[in-house]
């Protein structure tokens, strides 16, 4: 079964926004577990404008679950993953300033870049993901880092999904089997939700792990956490 991980930003927003606690993400993090899902997802970025530092630490020693770090491998992010030490580090390209990630990576022209990074992480004893477009050649050049896996970019495919699934989803299918070729295990995320995900996962072959956040935080508001949780995971059944 693939691997359901919830990105719990978007809970650290509506924290952030008001000030305080609430709502609570430590707490609501060992929910979504207790839930069902199968990880959890961060993404701190510099700005600490949702996820902050201080919440990455005091969720490593709490979670059951498989933990994974995402994003843009400056110096501040790289000492942060290599003193918590989660299950897993997914890479991506975003400047500091961007709103969401919207790219994955030119992994041909930034290799040397990312071999030199994944190195300090595989050291570590940290599973590496790259966030990857369907690009074969690409994932080609990805497979030469060093990483463990990548993470395809599914925004396009969100976007396109109305207006005719089987090509949607079709530059991804061929992805995951070049990523098969290469030998790389293979993650999804971005836009995902309860409308796409099933043809996603019935129609990309090795597909290990989503990470799923605003959605399933809408959908949440709606339906309940822990209903919301189950709903994802019916579908990735």
């Amino acid at each position: 079964m693939t691997k359901l991980s919830v990105n719990i930003n978007k809970l650290a927003t509506l924290r952030n926004a008001r000030g305080g606690n609430r709502p609570d993400v430590l707490h609501w993090a060992l929910g979504i577990e207790r839930f069902g899902a199968q990880g959890i997802t961060v993404h701190p970025r510099p700005d600490e404008r949702h996820i902050r530092f201080a919440d990455v630490r005091a969720l490593k020693p709490l979670l059951t679950t498989e933990f994974n770090i995402e994003g843009y491998p400056n110096e501040s992010f790289i000492d942060l993953v290599l003193e918590v030490g989660p299950a897993q580090v997914t890479l991506v390209p975003d400047p500091p300033g961007v709103l969401t990630s919207n790219a994955g990576w030119d992994a041909k022209g930034r290799k040397a870049e990312l071999k030199a990074v994944i190195a300090r992480f595989k050291e570590a004893g940290i599973r590496t993901s790259i966030f990857m477009e369907p690009d074969p050649e690409q994932i080609a050049h990805a497979s030469e880092t060093g990483t463990d896996r990548i993470e395809l970019y599914t925004g396009p495919y969100a976007e396109q999904f109305g207006h005719g699934r089987d090509a949607a989803v079709a530059p991804f299918a061929r992805a995951a089997e070049k990523a098969k070729e290469m030998g790389l295990g293979l993650n999804a995320g971005h836009d995902l939700d309860l409308r796409n995900l099933a043809w996603f996962k019935a129609n990309v072959p090795g597909l290990l792990e989503v990470s799923i956040g605003h959605a399933l935080i809408c959908d949440a508001l709606i339906f309940g956490m822990e209903n919301t949780v189950q709903l994802y995971l019916r579908e990735l059944r």
